[in-house]
């Protein structure tokens, strides 16, 4: 019986080798691929900012957070600002003479306060202009970089938002509101915690006092501080270009083109299928913003940032 079924045995060995070895360089091939276009990409998005900077004579920093499929596997990575984004920052800065231009692209959700003010604080104190352009949005701590900005550049259709800080989950505001409508039923944890947040809603205003002070009559800068601190707004409050110049900010629209083509090659983590599609325009279109009349825009399919 055995000495029967011992040539079947050996086809279904041979079949299963064969399988592992088709595999396993498929995997490799795969690696290769995203290897290769990563390092392509890479080296697009240095060429654009080589341009931009030789342009503007100035030091380009790029501070982009995306969704991307950072792994073989697909699988989605969010971003935010952090201690390595203020060390890389703060590290660019440094290396730039104190006389010239810094213009950082900034698209964010937000993150952490200390990075955000670290990297704030930093700019602040740069000698040379400092020009903030923000193609889409810079929300929370990427509002608090943008204003220690001489010139904040939005596209006409980019958000700022509010500054007021988060206690883990929760909004500062929301959890005094709570303390104040529970009293003395509040438990100790809420307790803690609303100590916390009044804490921090006097620092973060404290600190976007002394950014706006700088361009600002103080008395202006202490109210506009508590208007972006104080939690009248949910966090992800849209302040538009028209709410921005309203509040003093320095903002502008003249976003230059290279700016969109940058973000081009930050591309949202692949969904099965694409949530927003459209047709390319044939022929000449119409001049827009910080494009001239020849472009031809390139088809896009990608969803909305965090």
């Amino acid at each position: 019986m055995a000495t029967d079924t011992q040539p079947g045995m050996g086809l279904w060995f041979h079949l299963a080798q064969i399988a592992r070895f088709i595999f396993w360089l498929f995997l490799i091939g795969v690696l290769l691929l995203m290897l290769l276009g990563r390092d392509a990409t890479q080296q697009q998005r240095a060429s654009l900012l080589d341009q931009f900077q030789s342009a503007r004579k100035s030091r380009v920093i790029a501070m982009i957070h995306r969704q991307e499929n950072q792994s073989i596997l697909g699988v989605q990575v969010s971003s935010f600002i952090n201690i390595e984004d203020s060390e890389a920052v703060l590290r660019a800065i440094r290396l730039t003479p104190d006389d010239q231009p810094i213009d950082l692209i900034l698209h964010t959700p937000g993150g952490l306060v200390l990075a955000a003010e670290q990297i704030a604080k930093a700019l602040a104190e740069h000698k040379g202009k400092v020009t903030v352009f923000v193609p889409h949005y810079a929300m929370s701590g990427g509002t608090l970089i943008a204003l220690a900005a001489q010139e904040i550049v939005m596209d006409r259709n980019a958000v700022l938002g509010p500054v007021d800080p988060q206690i883990g989950d929760f909004p500062a505001a929301s959890i005094l509101k709570a303390v104040e409508i529970k009293k003395e039923r509040a438990k100790d944890e809420t307790l803690i915690m609303a100590d916390v947040a009044a804490k921090a809603r006097v620092q973060v205003a404290s600190f976007v006092a002394e950014l706006l002070g700088r361009r600002m009559p103080r008395k202006q800068a202490d109210a506009l501080a508590v208007i972006l601190s104080d939690g009248r707004w949910t966090h992800d409050f849209p302040i538009t270009v028209q709410a921005a110049k309203e509040m003093g900010f320095p903002v502008t629209t003249d976003m230059p083109r290279v700016v969109y083509d940058l973000m081009d090659l930050y591309p949202q983590a692949n969904a099965q299928r694409p949530s927003v599609i459209y047709v390319p325009m044939r022929g000449p279109v119409p001049a827009k913003q910080g494009s001239s009349s020849s472009e031809t825009p390139q088809p896009a399919s990608q969803g909305a940032g965090k």
